[in-house]
């Protein structure tokens, strides 16, 4: 078994593709917030998945922007580099070394299985769903096992993805010895659930939300402060958490809870008597505050590029310490002869 870890601290693995220009609120209390968190007690590595994205054949200098926004926002957010190690997946060629020994161990029935899979190839036509979407778990499974974590922070849509890594880390212990550990999913509790602020029974969402239901991080702040404004509520006009009968309230009652890092309750109970339109307008000013000074902090990374890549390449250095070992040791372990 690896034991890899420069500290006797816990290891945590994430990842996030960089898919759009700028991530939203949904990303950001679903997941980047507890990764900033996670730095505290963790070793952590976190990755922008930017060979994950060329499954959606993005356009060549909008993946180039893309991968350096993403990098500049997790920074903005908090994650430090001088804590963890932040690179680009594409940096680190052992992810694609390891997925190709794990493509090898991977039946056809039990990729072809993977709901993501069976839903984005549903949308795009079977004839048309590349054979990267198909391998795209196993890749993610290599990006897990070669850093020996102990927790991978997932949603739950991700649960059946590790589930997989489990498995293919099982599958390659008992063909060729104890080599991976099985992770644990790390399910983020007490994450609120960001709605959709047009359609509040879904969740916010970068493919599925119309363009007023999403707040982006990078938004101006005026039209971020609108977009809440103008979100959504339920018929009465009595302020209280109620998910079934009133979404929309609820949704945003809990983006109040989340931004302040308080109860729902405790909110509830500040707002107790007045109406709709006085929420409203209070969780405007609050979400404007926040994208206001995140875009600030963005920007600050993105004008000087030269600092963001030294960061990425600082972080691919140390990810590679860790990566490299591993996939010497699986090809050792497989059979294949060392190179010069």
């Amino acid at each position: 078994m690896h034991s890899m870890s420069s500290s006797s601290r816990p290891r945590s693995l994430s990842g996030i593709q960089p898919t759009a220009e700028s991530f939203h609120l949904g990303n950001y209390f679903g997941a980047i917030r507890q990764w900033v968190r996670l730095q505290d007690d963790h070793d952590a590595f976190y990755f922008i998945a930017d060979l994950h994205a060329l499954t959606v054949q993005p356009e060549p200098a909008t993946l180039r922007t893309r991968i350096h926004r993403s990098a500049a926002q997790l920074l903005a957010a908090g994650v430090d580099p001088e804590r963890s190690a932040l690179f680009c997946q594409s940096h680190v060629p052992e992810h694609t070394q390891l997925a190709w020994v794990f493509n090898c161990l991977t039946g056809f029935g039990e990729a072809g299985r993977m709901t993501q899979f069976k839903d984005k190839s549903a949308k795009a036509g079977a004839d048309k769903a590349s054979v990267g979407l198909f391998t795209y778990p196993i890749l993610q499974a290599a990006d897990i096992l070669l850093y020996d974590p102990h927790h991978v922070p997932v949603g739950e849509d991700q649960r059946q993805h590790l589930e997989l890594s489990r498995n293919l880390a099982q599958r390659f212990n008992h063909h060729y010895g104890e080599t991976f550990r099985q992770p644990e999913a790390y399910i983020l509790e007490g994450t609120a659930k960001i709605v959709d602020l047009q359609e509040p029974t879904a969740k916010m969402s970068k493919s599925a939300s119309a363009p007023n239901g999403i707040v982006d991080l990078l938004d101006d702040p005026k039209r971020a402060a609108k977009k809440i404004r103008s979100a959504v509520t339920d018929s009465g006009d009595e302020i209280r958490y109620d998910p079934e009968t009133k979404p929309g309230i609820s949704g945003l009652l809990s983006l109040y809870a989340t931004i302040e890092q308080t109860s729902v309750d405790a909110v509830v109970a500040q707002f107790e008597g007045q109406q709709y339109g006085h929420l409203k307008v209070a969780l405007a000013d609050l979400v404007a505050d926040l994208v206001g000074s995140f875009g600030e902090r963005t920007r600050s990374y993105l004008d000087d590029p030269a600092e963001l890549d030294r960061i990425l390449a600082r972080g691919a250095a140390r990810a590679r310490e860790v990566a490299g070992p591993v996939v010497a040791d699986v090809y050792d372990k497989v059979g294949l002869v060392r190179g010069a």
